[in-house]
């Protein structure tokens, strides 16, 4: 997803504050290749992405940063959020390359939930993880990992050692970890 940025120079308070009034968000963009960057991101058009993209896919997305001089591959690595209004208050990038590992945060989604035998016998589907963790290149991130569960019964289970992990993909976590349980009410 393309994204436009321009350079930050203020660093007082109000400077922030004037960033956000006129409807952008101010944002950092951290690089191992040097210090980090402040940027102004276009509010308006980050609201639409938002909008546009499905619950959970935030993290496993690249965005190509650009300031009309260059342009960047990145991902967001936090975003933060006003307390009463859920606008968009700051976001920290991850500037990508190509050689250098980076750690990413790539969402969970059943599929075959309807066709599940245990949630026909009276159990639910309860998803235990979201999200795994896992350290890979950046051409290698998974858009999301699927996880098939209309062969499970009640008090059944999928771990994370069940889950097919793409090439070059390790996950961080411990490969018996529980994704998804069919519970007994």
């Amino acid at each position: 997803m393309k994204l436009a940025v321009k350079q930050r120079v203020g660093e007082k308070k109000k400077d922030i504050k004037e960033i956000r009034r006129e409807g952008n968000v101010p944002a950092i963009i951290y690089s191992s290749k040097g210090q980090p960057e402040k940027l102004i991101v276009d509010g308006a058009e980050f609201k639409t992405i938002l909008r546009e993209m499905k619950p959970g896919q935030l993290p496993t997305t690249v965005f190509t940063l650009s300031d009309g001089k260059k342009e960047r591959r990145a991902i967001i690595k936090d975003i933060q959020y006003h307390l009463t209004t859920y606008i968009v208050s700051h976001i920290d990038f991850e500037e990508l390359i190509e050689d250098v590992p980076v750690s990413v945060k790539v969402p969970i989604n059943c599929i075959g939930v309807m066709d599940c035998m245990g949630i026909k016998l009276g159990g639910f589907l309860r998803q235990v993880v979201r999200h795994i963790k896992v350290e890979c290149l950046p051409k290698h991130i998974p858009a999301e990992f699927i996880v098939d569960v209309k062969d499970l019964g009640v008090r059944q289970s999928k771990r994370l050692k069940d889950l097919a992990m793409p090439k070059g993909v390790k996950p961080l976590a411990s490969p018996d970890e529980v994704l998804v349980v069919i519970a007994k009410r």
